[in-house]
């Protein structure tokens, strides 16, 4: 019999139970579901909704309960539907009638919200502190390549020089913006829905707040019928997780046209390379493209979860159960990818010939050419169209500007004297930019020192978050 099987005369369908059990995949949430039933039991008995001798006794049944499913004893059953009602069935085994006082005063639909909210916070500091190293690998190889320039592209057109470092600090920005998204979003998962009931409250003077202070939750759902149908911090999980992949797939496009032989500008380090089972010379970016392939996964379940969400009335309905498998498996996804990505970055060798070769052997220099004229007393649109048709007669003549002689560059412009070469060599062309946030080496390093400063405060608001959550774990409740 179920749990809840007294107005049923009939068990239900084995295909229903089949299809409809969430413990194949919601088992994930029994450490948080104890977690929480602990503190509800506490303030069940410090509101003497129950007696204080059995809050005691279905405290000390849900640690053992606790330990039988951590060492792998417990026995999660598919007729008892979830991790709710096994713990509850498998808390009644252990102590008796009295284990099923634990479920005075709430619902499953408050309790799955709680466990959720639960798990997503241990989610958000363990991502966050993983983009984090994601960062701090950048800034290392920044750091020490404060003097190599490779070409930059638009169009994946070779377009102007920059340095190396300010390429991957573009990089280490871009997860600053995720890492804030991330944070700003706990205080919104960080509210308690347990005590809204099934969606209207309950009839039992129960203390919301006392429970949310056990849980270290910032406060509680205003609104009985919201705690329980909000999945909001779930979409806006999955939004922030799609934007992390979506970066991370940036980076890994570049990686694996870098470490081409065409490129040739890194190499990535054999622990973070597959070989082919039939061409014995190849090395593959293969952790780069499944990173990159596993962007569409990401962005599946956060489109999965919006489409669940945008036809359901008021309150809980069982479609909400769709809210987990994909949150699970963001959180692993992104778990696998930043952990792999931090050591593929600070291991990879940097090929500084090749990339300044690169930046020889094009005309990435033209526009400082066209910048030189102007500074001549040349209007810039007449400087544009000199510089094109210079361009087109190196092209034509297999030449780069800087292989031209004065008296070739003077038959395009009188005003271009020896000093021309000065301003087009790479060097020159990449120290000339520098506007702030420019990728002159000056620019680059104070933008290293606000990244680093930048890393330094998500560092502390992981520790501050990691003593909260450490303080609360069910073992200490």
């Amino acid at each position: 019999m179920k749990l809840w099987g007294g107005r049923f005369t009939k068990p239900t369908s084995q295909l229903v139970d089949e299809y409809t059990a969430s413990i194949y995949f919601d088992k994930k949430l029994a450490v948080y579901d104890i977690e929480g039933s602990l503190a509800h039991v506490a303030m069940l008995g410090k509101c003497e909704i129950i007696t204080k001798e059995e809050a005691k006794t279905i405290a000390e049944g849900l640690q053992k309960v606790a330990s039988t499913i951590e060492s792998g004893e417990a026995i999660l059953r598919e007729e008892h539907e979830d991790i709710h009602m096994n713990v509850e069935r498998l808390l009644i085994e252990a102590i008796g009638p009295v284990g099923g006082k634990l479920h005075t005063g709430r619902s499953r639909n408050d309790q799955v919200a709680l466990d959720m909210r639960l798990y997503l916070r241990d989610a958000l500091v363990e991502i966050t502190q993983l983009a984090v190293q994601v960062q701090q690998a950048l800034v290392k190889q920044a750091t020490a390549n404060m003097d190599t320039i490779l070409p930059g592209y638009t169009h994946l057109q070779r377009a102007q020089p920059v340095l190396f470092s300010h390429h991957l600090l573009a990089y280490a920005w871009m997860f600053q913006r995720d890492i804030e998204r991330l944070i700003d979003s706990w205080k919104r998962v960080n509210q308690s829905p347990l005590g809204a009931g099934a969606l209207a409250g309950t009839t039992f003077p129960i203390d919301r707040k006392y429970v949310a202070q056990q849980l270290a939750f910032e406060g509680i759902c205003e609104n009985s019928l919201d705690a329980v149908s909000d999945r909001d911090f779930v979409v806006e999980f999955l939004s922030d997780a799609s934007m992390i992949s979506m970066h991370l797939s940036r980076l890994c496009e570049e990686i694996v046209q870098w470490s081409s032989q065409e490129f040739n500008f890194i190499e990535i380090d054999d622990e973070f390379s597959t070989g082919s089972s039939m061409m014995p010379q190849k090395k593959n970016p293969d952790v780069a493209e499944l990173v990159r392939g596993k962007t569409g996964r990401v962005y599946g379940h956060l489109m999965g979860m919006l489409t669940t969400l945008k036809g359901l009335p008021l309150a809980y309905n069982k479609d909400m159960q769709e809210d987990k498998e994909g949150m699970f498996d963001t959180v692993e996804t992104l778990r696998g990818a930043l952990s792999l990505f931090a050591p593929m970055i600070e291991s990879m060798n940097v090929n500084k010939e090749a990339m300044y070769k690169a930046v020889q052997n094009d005309y990435s220099n033209a526009t400082d050419f066209a910048d030189y004229l102007v500074g001549k007393g040349i209007t810039f649109r007449e400087s544009h169209a000199i510089t094109g048709e210079t361009v087109l007669y190196c092209i034509k003549e297999n030449k780069y500007l800087t292989d031209l002689t004065i008296k070739e560059f003077q038959t395009f412009s009188n005003a271009i004297e020896s000093d021309i070469y000065d301003y087009l060599a790479p060097e020159a062309v990449v120290q000339a930019r520098n506007a702030t946030g420019g990728t002159a080496k000056n620019q680059v390093t104070a933008q290293l020192k606000k990244v680093t400063q930048a890393i330094e405060k998500n560092n502390q608001w992981v520790s501050a978050k990691n003593e909260i959550l450490s303080s609360r774990s069910y073992r200490s409740i």
